[in-house]
């Protein structure tokens, strides 16, 4: 099965502009849609979804955190209960918007602390799938992918639900599979950086850890992130490693 491409988008707010939505839409196959809670308003997340639907591309919901100010990158200590509404709340409402243009929501994927805490704590992982799994939309989750990727595929299973896994193009890896820190320098990676793990990603299955350790990972699709300009520049380069 040929991988697929992903970014984040709509994560403007107000008169604050992030990403090159425009320019990065027409390369991928997934578009993560912030759902307000990190990013994004109701205009935002609307005209996303027309730029979608024109783009005929999937569309993923983009729950965070409830940090605006920190854009979503700042974990929280949430009771459970609390978090599946949270996530439901952000959820439902691009599904609700998703349909009055004419388009369904295929998948969610939180957005970034509340992804890195999900893939480090099996709770948090739980609660989210508990969360999809409660909503009358037959979603599937995407995360991270790795070596842990099958006992994942079993704790959604649980749940009814499926999962996309996804490796990242411009992050540097632990050895144990978890993104670096972008807290260190070497988390970002330069442009040849994100070729070469693009190409070693698409012809080998696998990513080599900051430590030179070769991961072997099942990856359904790669992210870029919209609000990194040397990925988006590099999108038509990437897209044309992909399809090769």
């Amino acid at each position: 099965m040929s991988i697929l491409l992903n970014c984040d988008l709509g994560e403007s707010f107000g008169a604050w502009e992030m990403g090159s939505d425009e320019q990065a839409i027409s390369f991928v196959d997934q578009v993560n849609i912030a759902c307000g809670f990190h990013a994004g308003d109701p205009s935002t997340i609307k005209n996303t979804l027309l730029a979608a639907k024109k783009a005929g591309v999937s569309i993923g919901a983009h729950p965070s955190y409830p940090d605006l100010i920190g854009f979503g990158r700042r974990s929280m200590k949430i009771q459970i209960p609390e978090l599946i509404s949270l996530l439901q709340y952000q959820v439902a409402a691009l599904c609700g918007m998703a349909k009055n243009v004419d388009l369904t929501v295929d998948y969610v994927k939180p957005h970034g602390a509340l992804y890195n805490d999900m893939m480090a704590s099996e709770s948090l992982r739980t609660a989210v799938m508990r969360a999809i799994s409660e909503i009358n939309e037959p979603l599937a989750l995407m995360l991270q992918a790795t070596p842990s990727s099958q006992i994942h595929e079993k704790e959604a299973e649980n749940f009814g639900i499926k999962i996309i896994c996804e490796a990242f193009a411009d992050r540097s890896y632990e050895d144990c599979g978890a993104l670096v820190s972008r807290s260190k320098t070497e988390a970002i990676l330069d442009r040849e950086h994100i070729l070469t793990q693009v190409r070693q990603i698409c012809q080998r299955g696998s990513i080599t850890s900051i430590n030179k350790k070769t991961l072997h990972l099942k990856i359904d699709s790669i992210c870029i992130h919209g609000d990194n300009p040397e990925s988006v520049n590099l999108l038509p380069e990437i897209r044309q490693i992909l399809d090769q």
